[in-house]
């Protein structure tokens, strides 16, 4: 995870949960969540505040948060303070044990890390997943060069071959699809894929 984005989120955590308790419901999201999700146990990778944990175990899948920026952990905790959340940061994620996870949920986070952990962190995500278990990765797309907002965050461009292929003999994309984000009015590009029956 890009340190600079860390620092930017730990410096004005309680602003961003403010703006993003703001912003309209990412309905289109939780739809996508009823319709591929399944019951069982559930991580929400790059939590932020807590806004979609709290969806999550509001509406039959049990859940859990990590996150990389302890200053939006403390926002998270505060705000829902019956959920775990914890500290954890892609692509290692070493705080989180594989394989155990029903559904795991990475919104709008890898466009925070540099292009070359994009591969390793897709991976982790899905060895997260317990075996015919459900990934959702979304991102913010930027075109051309990557860039970074005023308060130092990055926004990578990257090609999603690089998550397709990743994916590729390891689960069956679901989904795959780029539009505006009810909720952000950003244009985002959504995965949806299932782990195979018998990983390797």
């Amino acid at each position: 995870m890009d340190e600079s984005t860390i620092t930017a989120y730990d410096k004005a955590s309680g602003s961003y949960a403010q703006d993003w308790r703001d912003q309209p419901p990412p309905d289109d999201m939780y739809a996508l969540l009823k319709k591929f999700f399944t019951p069982g146990p559930t991580i929400d990778v790059g939590c932020g505040s807590g806004r979609d944990a709290r969806w999550l175990n509001l509406n039959g899948f049990p859940a859990r948060g990590v996150d990389a920026s302890e200053g939006l952990l403390l926002e998270a905790r505060r705000s829902f303070p019956s959920i775990p959340f914890d500290h954890g940061a892609l692509p290692e994620l070493s705080s989180v044990a594989r394989r155990s996870f029903q559904n795991v949920l990475c919104e709008t986070v890898l466009m925070h890390l540099d292009p070359s952990e994009i591969v390793p962190a897709t991976q982790t995500l899905i060895d997260l997943l317990v075996p015919r278990g459900v990934l959702y990765i979304s991102w913010r797309v930027t075109d051309g060069a990557s860039v970074r907002d005023g308060n130092g965050r990055l926004y990578t461009s990257f090609n999603k071959d690089l998550i397709i292929d990743t994916l590729s003999g390891q689960a069956r994309i679901l989904l795959d699809e780029e539009s505006v984000s009810a909720s952000s009015g950003k244009i985002v590009n959504r995965i949806i894929a299932r782990r195979n029956a018998s990983p390797v």
